[in-house]
């Protein structure tokens, strides 16, 4: 959870102080940029899930928890609001730092009024739709991760097909010529399609909205827990 916050904090606050805004409306997001840490939470989110599962099958701990609790999916069902509840909480610190960093540097980096951009705040409602939808956003990867690793067991596999599924994808993207599949996959890959929560500005132009986007990687994390809780089931331990 520490790191969870440190990692998304710093990458953020890294990122605000980087990015300049010399002219009128420049093109920038500041409030994207704000939350550009979550793009690496998500891989420490992502690996705290896995090891919720994978963690008690490399020590043979799991056979216990299943004695003491045959239902599996009820274990299933336990970890998973363990996991995505230490999500929020860190996710909400780290999402509510990065945003508050962003409001006192971007000022000094051009991104004032003069250049035609407000005062970032975690009220303004683009913001707070921006902000909240990281925090859960980092709870869905969580719950991805989660059913994944019901569904190899192994954390190294776990890790590397969750990380591969969410940061090939927009690398997949930047090669696809074709603009009717480099389409599909910003619409559909689940980090190119969860992130759009977090865009404040030229909304039109994303390739999926904000809450939509959102929508497809809840779709992506109900799907793989489903099937991890169903081979949980019929798999032995």
């Amino acid at each position: 959870m520490l790191a969870i916050t440190v990692l998304t904090l710093a990458v953020s606050a890294a990122a605000s102080s980087s990015v300049t805004c010399p002219t009128v409306d420049c093109n920038q997001d500041p409030g994207k940029i704000s939350l550009a840490g979550v793009e690496l939470g998500q891989a420490v989110a992502a690996i705290l899930a896995v090891l919720a599962v994978s963690g008690e099958y490399s020590t043979g701990m799991i056979r216990v928890t299943f004695t003491a609790m045959p239902r599996r999916t009820t274990v299933l069902a336990a970890k998973a609001a363990l996991v995505s509840g230490f999500t929020l909480i860190a996710g909400s610190v780290a999402v509510l730092g990065s945003v508050l960093v962003a409001r006192l540097v971007m000022p000094g980096h051009g991104f004032t009024a003069a250049h035609g951009y407000r005062l970032l705040s975690p009220t303004d409602g683009a913001v707070l739709r921006a902000a909240a939808g990281s925090v859960l956003y980092l709870a869905l990867i969580a719950l991805l991760s989660l059913g994944i690793a019901a569904l190899v067991r192994d954390s190294a596999v776990a890790i590397g097909l969750v990380l591969g599924l969410l940061y090939l994808s927009p690398i997949i993207a930047g090669v696809v010529t074709d603009p009717h599949w480099h389409s599909r996959i910003e619409r559909y890959a689940p980090m190119s399609a969860g992130l759009a929560i977090q865009a404040t500005r030229n909304l039109a132009a994303l390739p999926i909205g904000p809450w939509e986007g959102l929508g497809v990687l809840a779709a992506w994390a109900a799907a793989a827990l489903l099937t991890g809780g169903a081979v949980l089931r019929l798999r032995d331990a």
